[in-house]
């Protein structure tokens, strides 16, 4: 059932606790952690707490959650001090714009230049 956690979700596990994760910010409804193959200088995942495929599902369901993401990035970027510089927040969407956990995530990612369009 969408929003309850997924017992074959890498991501519902890093919420649950059972997979280890370097955790940077929690809120009620978030977690953001650092990702274990960053591609820039300051890579952090910031996920829903609740378990939706992707971005989009998450914001028709649970809009208040899906800004709730957004706004835990912007923090992050302030408290990673990229805010300033300039950073990027993605959301893969399918396993065609490279998306591997199908768990909704947002992408913080700064501290370097980064060109348009991205790789």
């Amino acid at each position: 059932m969408a929003g309850e956690p997924q017992s074959d979700c890498l991501f519902c596990k890093i919420v649950s606790g059972a997979i280890p994760a370097t955790v940077v910010r929690e809120t009620e409804t978030t977690v953001a952690f650092r990702d274990i193959n960053p591609q820039a200088p300051t890579h952090v995942l910031v996920i829903p707490k609740v378990h939706y495929p992707d971005g989009a599902s998450l914001a028709v369901a649970e809009p208040g959650i899906a800004a709730d993401v957004l706004r835990e990035a912007g923090q992050i970027a302030a408290d990673e001090k990229i805010e300033e510089y300039g950073y990027r927040i993605v959301f893969n969407t399918g396993a065609g714009a490279g998306q591997t956990v199908f768990h909704a995530h947002a992408h913080v990612l700064g501290g370097r230049g980064l060109q348009w369009p991205p790789g």
